[in-house]
């Protein structure tokens, strides 16, 4: 399935306005208080260390129940990949088990995110 440039850019622009409205909150914080620009740095990237650290966890203790498993295909494989295209068929009678799959990757990343954000 093909998706027109148009809705691509959209789903793209989505975000825009949260990213320009966190800038401004960068900028301010760099106006007000700009020794707290490092420390807002290393709290971020201990956040992404943490995302990343949670979704490898997820990958080791569940190496065969992947959510990209239970798609009908490998949509890697596929001619004509277009990486923002997320619209592929889920096997039949896998619908529960792959959003289960979903929702136990997200609570593990959103648990190592909120367990390094705490101090844990």
């Amino acid at each position: 399935m093909h998706i027109p440039r148009s809705v691509r850019a959209a789903r793209h622009a989505r975000m825009l306005w949260c990213a320009f409205i966190a800038l401004l909150f960068l900028l301010a914080v760099g106006c007000i208080a700009p020794q707290q620009l490092p420390v807002i740095l290393y709290k971020a990237s201990l956040i992404l260390l943490a995302a990343f650290t949670g979704y490898w966890i997820d990958r080791w203790a569940f190496p065969y129940a992947r959510p990209d498993s239970y798609l009908v295909s490998d949509w890697r494989r596929q001619r004509g990949f277009v990486p923002c295209d997320a619209n592929d068929p889920i096997a039949r009678g896998y619908a529960r088990i792959f959003a289960a799959a979903l929702v136990r990757r997200a609570i593990i990343m959103g648990a190592a995110m909120l367990a390094v954000g705490l101090g844990l």
